[in-house]
């Protein structure tokens, strides 16, 4: 492995960002590649290529360093999360600046769901309350034993151990923030393999709590474009749990890895959300509800509504209010104040998504809107896209299209309505529109997702948030971050 001395602040050299391993800035073995703005297909920096040993030196060193940082006392690894969210706010415009160059998010977004939301997420877990460190003790006084076998029994939470955590493009704040600040509030170390679009934040995340005070080794990151980079940091012995965001594809292959030695997963995987619009409901709230997948993150979010089934009473105002609302956003240079709808993250994937709005085609769908590539003649765009009259069969409505396309299918009652939301190999987040509340909730109850949005596609970060099916495995946010990060022990002494 190349060594290297304290490379700056921020691990950067003329050469390119320098790896992040055991509190030092290293050296990539494998050299550097570009990342690229996917609004200008200019570069931004130069990312690190890892090789597997110094993966598998990362792994070493956060296992070198779980036993003193488990041992810290959670007052004091709390502070390191606070000082961290300090660091990170007070260089707000820089941070965001960067994740907008890499990802291709409007201003808005970059500022408050990318950073801004990860500030958030190392201050909830530097403020957590008691309550929610320990489970309740619970006292057995007697048991299917008899008064024999009456024991006390203390059920009490331990950390994992070393989490690999495998991130998505599509934010690079938020997203590493959610895994990293619960894994490192419940006394866990972490190696983070940053997806190999956007890398470039994660390493400024890892310099602001090195500077916070997290010990070396606590926090590690490596990247690198090759496959064997993420395989190494989960099949690392000294590896104890993955939490990965991604495909399902690749959810699955890291899964087969984790079973084979019997490792903790967290998988949030992909998603086809199905919006469920019944004719009594306002056709405003669910036009713009459904809009989002238009504008947040280009539709690359998996908790998109991509599928919209209505009901065919409200069908022809429903297509045509989101044919006018895809028509009207603005399309173009994400650091321009009104632009709306920002680039996909690379070529190859906007490839990937206009065969997507051409398959749709051939299936006998209609193109109400979008369908085309907008004026911008640099950058990787696509026009926002209603695909009408689809059935529950074609390709378009469902595999994960990761765009800012929706497929649009009729439905004439509430069963069929149900029955067709839960046809599908996915189930992280749906949603519900009706003017009638009891029937919103019973229909909400039926829904095989892991969340259910009723007449809003709002969030409530302390929810638990996971997916049925091959959206995911396990669930986190919340409190259910702090259980989905450590182990469950049980003390047991006699009565």
């Amino acid at each position: 492995m190349s060594e290297a001395g304290e490379a700056g602040e921020v691990g950067q050299e003329a050469d390119g960002q320098r790896l992040f391993v055991g509190g030092r800035w290293v050296a990539p073995d494998d050299g550097y590649y570009e990342v690229v703005d996917p609004a200008t297909e200019e570069t931004v920096g130069r990312a690190p290529e890892a090789s597997r040993e110094q993966v598998l030196a990362a792994c070493a060193a956060a296992r070198e360093a779980f036993d003193g940082w488990s041992r810290t006392p959670a007052a004091e690894r709390a502070a390191v999360l606070g000082r961290a969210a300090d660091l990170i706010r007070g260089r707000l415009g820089g941070y965001a600046d960067l994740a907008r160059a890499e990802t291709g998010a409007t201003t808005a977004t970059a500022r408050a769901m990318q950073v801004g939301v990860a500030v958030a997420r190392f201050r909830r877990y530097a403020t957590v309350e008691p309550a929610e460190w320990a489970i309740p003790p619970q006292i057995n006084e007697a048991g299917p034993m008899g008064r024999a076998g009456v024991m006390g029994a203390l059920a009490v939470r331990q950390p994992v151990g070393v989490v690999s955590c495998i991130t998505s493009y599509n934010n690079p704040w938020a997203n590493p923030a959610g895994k990293v600040a619960p894994a490192l509030a419940m006394g866990n170390t972490v190696v983070v393999k940053p997806a190999p679009q956007d890398p470039l934040s994660v390493y400024r995340m890892a310099e602001a709590l090195a500077a916070a005070g997290a010990p070396p080794g606590v926090v590690n990151v490596v990247s690198g474009r090759d496959v064997g980079v993420g395989e190494a940091v989960v099949a690392s012995p000294d590896v104890d749990m993955v939490s990965f965001t991604g495909s399902t594809a690749v959810g699955q292959r890291i899964a087969e890895v984790c079973g084979r030695d019997m490792k903790r997963q967290l998988m949030e995987l992909g998603g086809k959300g199905a919006a469920v619009v019944f004719d009594d409901a306002d056709v405003g709230s669910a036009v713009a509800g459904i809009g989002t997948t238009f504008s947040f993150y280009s539709g690359q979010i998996c908790t998109a509504p991509t599928r919209v089934l209505v009901q065919r009473g409200l069908y022809d105002r429903l297509v045509a209010g989101l044919a006018a609302y895809a028509g009207r956003l603005k399309v173009g240079d994400p650091a321009a104040p009104d632009t709306v709808v920002g680039p996909l993250i690379t070529a190859e994937h906007r490839a990937r998504v206009e065969s997507y709005v051409e398959l749709g085609r051939k299936e006998g769908a209609t193109v109400l809107a979008g369908g085309e590539r907008p004026a911008p003649e640099r950058g990787f765009y696509v026009a926002p896209t209603v695909l009408a009259d689809c059935t529950n069969d074609m390709r378009v409505a469902r595999e994960e299209i990761f765009g800012p396309v929706v497929s649009v299918v009729p439905f004439d009652d509430e069963e069929e309505g149900v029955a067709l939301a839960n046809d599908s190999d996915y189930g992280l987040i749906d949603y519900v529109w009706s003017g009638d509340v009891a029937r919103a909730f019973r229909v909400a109850r039926r829904l095989r997702a892991g969340g259910v949005g009723i007449n809003t596609v709002g969030r409530n970060m302390e929810a638990p948030f996971g997916g049925f099916k091959k959206s995911g495995v396990g669930r986190d946010v919340g409190s259910y971050a702090l259980h989905a990060y450590s182990e469950v022990q049980a003390i047991v002494w006699p009565g």
